[in-house]
């Protein structure tokens, strides 16, 4: 029997040797650390700045009867409801309403929302003063300020107090996106707010975004995150920031333009490839919808700024295959409606994988328009047992062994001993594609396992094997259905028909067992839909899995 106490004291080391020596020290330094009381100056707007009307967008609303709506959950605006989730309350702080499309008119106007956020919510109390919440709600005021014909002093005076609290309490505990948003925050505030202060702000932001860009963005364009969510998520920020170098009579903003503008043009290749047929994103690592604006949304402002890669700039519209190769992701093509998605990525960055899922060479697959095989997404954050059940292996269409994650999970945003991946094959030529990876993750295990998958496609077939080395207990495969779709099992055969009524075959050989299983999928924040599962039992060491359609 494993001791329990051993076991944490494991993950504990493994979680924390990879950390950078900044995320330590600054967590014991904001341990004790308070913030400093705010020097009132006079402040105002900066002259100098300028930006044009960004699109709006918001993962919450705001409802007809004045209710923040979020997660599937609504509730009076009261800014203290301890009764509501963390992350709804969070939510509730942004002031993304600020930023929303205005689909229906509200009781709450966006001045009310503004003063009653004020009044309610002195400083430096409660989570509305926490270092992230304040990045996303000071780039909503500067916004929302800059639209506004007359200034009330009351808002300057909270917007300069907000982002003094957050310079004193910058992420670098953190790192990641959180870091990221908290420099964005610092550039807008020190580029719209005139005071003693502003500039500080503003070189300390763009010191920030020129070591996090350079960092965050990698080659292929992707975010290093690889979280396709939070990939789009920080496109939209790279274009808040170009929109306003590109407006604002700011040196230092303007030198920096083209080196953001390429940054969102490889950032929207990566995502247009990284799209299923029916425009939305895949679910691998931490990923929902709703939560971070769509491939259109980004393009569409972008456009608004010049800055838009060619339209067949995301590769293969015919069969043939892409391997991304920084991020770690590939894609397969069969035709206009049919598209694989394949997870061969590292858990990533090393020193904060806290979006990262135990979903090590996992794979979606679209065919005739409509996704068939999803992995399970991601409806909530926390620490509980459903959040660690959603970034587990057996959530993705993907191989566990004796019941392990192929990467320790652990405390909602912690990863302790992780899979490490090699690519061996990728070859892409005529009309087959051959992809051939495996990972060590489960090598602290008993049986020292090393799993194998190739995956084999040719015009509609996509055949995949696993192979799993050394001795284990129990080996499964799984594959999670669309909620949409139906199955029908005759032993090792499976017919699965789609909502549209067309059908995909799927037969599997190598197995000890073949049962439909019962799950659910989380396409959203606050959403459990239930779907079915192929659960095939390894027989051997190798099981081939063949789809046509």
């Amino acid at each position: 029997m494993r001791n329990p106490r051993k076991a944490q004291l494991s993950k504990l080391y493994h979680t924390a040797k990879v950390l950078r020596p900044e995320q330590i020290l600054y967590r014991i330094y904001y341990r004790f650390a308070k913030i400093k009381p705010y020097t009132a100056t006079a402040v105002s707007k900066n002259p100098l700045f300028d930006l044009a009307n960004p699109p709006r967008w918001s993962s919450s609303r705001i409802t007809g009867d004045g209710q923040f709506d979020f997660m599937g959950s609504k509730a009076p605006i009261q800014w203290h409801n301890e009764t509501m989730p963390k992350i709804w309350q969070y939510n509730l702080h942004y002031l993304d309403h600020l930023a929303a499309r205005q689909e229906h008119p509200i009781a709450l106007s966006e001045t009310e929302l503004v003063n009653g956020w004020i009044a309610a919510n002195p400083p430096f109390d409660g989570c509305g003063w926490e270092p992230y919440t304040l990045s996303l709600r000071i780039v909503n005021l500067v916004k929302w300020l800059q639209m506004q014909p007359h200034l009330n002093s009351l808002w300057l005076e909270s917007l300069a107090v907000q982002t003094h609290a957050l310079s004193q309490q910058i992420e670098y505990h953190i790192l990641a996106n959180h870091l990221f948003v908290n420099g964005k925050a610092l550039v807008f505030a020190g580029s719209f707010l005139q005071n003693d202060q502003a500039e500080k702000w503003l070189k300390t932001g763009l010191k920030i975004m020129d070591r996090e860009i350079k960092e965050q963005f990698l080659v292929d364009g992707a975010h290093y995150e690889l979280s396709p969510m939070y990939h789009a998520s920080l496109l939209w920020d790279m274009c808040d920031l170009l929109n306003l170098a590109l407006n604002a009579k700011i040196n230092a903003l303007k030198s920096r333009a083209p080196e953001w503008r390429k940054v969102i043009e490889q950032g929207i290749i990566w995502l247009r490839s990284m799209q299923h047929p029916d425009g939305e994103i895949p679910f691998f690592n931490d990923c929902a919808f709703g939560i971070a604006p769509t491939l259109r949304d980004i393009e569409n402002y972008s456009a608004l700024l010049d800055c838009q890669p060619p339209a067949d700039a995301s590769g293969a519209s015919s069969f043939g295959a892409i391997c991304h190769a920084e991020s770690g992701y590939a894609q397969i093509t069969f035709d206009e409606g049919s598209k694989a998605l394949l997870n061969l990525a590292q858990v990533a960055p090393a020193y904060q994988p806290g979006h990262a899922h135990a979903d090590t060479l996992s794979f979606e697959l679209s065919v005739f328009g409509q996704r068939v095989f999803v992995n399970s997404g991601t409806s909530q954050y926390g620490e509980d047992s459903e959040r660690h059940r959603q970034r587990s292996t057996a959530a993705h269409n993907t191989v566990e062994i004796d019941g392990e994650n192929s990467s320790e999970v652990w405390a909602g945003f912690r990863v302790a001993r992780r899979a490490n991946v090699s690519l061996t094959t990728f070859e892409s030529s005529g009309d087959t594609v051959r992809i051939v990876c495996s990972h060590d993750g489960y090598k602290r295990l008993k049986g020292k396992n090393l799993h194998t998958r190739e995956w084999t496609a040719s015009t509609n077939t996509l055949k995949i094997n696993d192979s799993v080395s050394g001795v284990f207990d129990k080996s499964i495969a799984r594959f999670h259905l669309h909620p949409e779709v139906s199955v029908i099992q005759n032993d090792n055969n499976l017919t699965i028909t789609l909502a549209s009524g067309e059908v995909v075959s799927v037969s599997i050989s190598g197995a000890a067992a073949i049962r439909i299983a019962s799950t659910t999928w989380h396409p959203e924040f606050g959403k459990c839909v239930a779907n079915q599962c192929i659960v095939a039992e390894l027989s051997s060491d190798t099981l081939i899995t063949r789809v046509k359609w």
